[in-house]
């Protein structure tokens, strides 16, 4: 998650701010899904005509007793769940819990 701090003038004192997940919820971010596509021939591919990504990084968690993943975890989502924010110049993904179907892990290959 990006920390923004900005200086308080009276004290020298540093404010940091980031998004905090409440009431079973769990920050994904999706920056990266922003970023401009183009076809081979250099057609620019519009926000609204592009697939989506349904994995993303775990950034933040609520206090989720059990939770099976972790901060860090790359998590396969349900495709219309949550509601995309942008904080400090990243976007994000604020989805529940139970939308999360599954952790992406390594695995050795035989």
């Amino acid at each position: 998650m990006k920390y923004r701090s900005k200086k308080d003038h009276h004290f020298n004192i540093f404010i940091m701010k980031e998004l905090q997940p409440i009431n079973q919820n769990v920050l994904l971010d999706i920056t990266d899904e922003a970023a401009e596509q183009t076809t081979a021939s250099g057609i620019i591919i519009p926000d609204t005509a592009r697939e989506k990504p349904k994995t993303a990084a775990v950034v933040g968690l609520s206090n989720i007793e059990n939770a099976e993943i972790s901060l860090g975890d790359v998590v396969l989502f349900k495709e219309y769940s949550g509601t995309e924010t942008e904080f400090e110049g990243k976007k994000y993904l604020l989805i529940p819990y139970a939308d999360i179907m599954a952790k992406v892990v390594e695995t050795e290959s035989i």
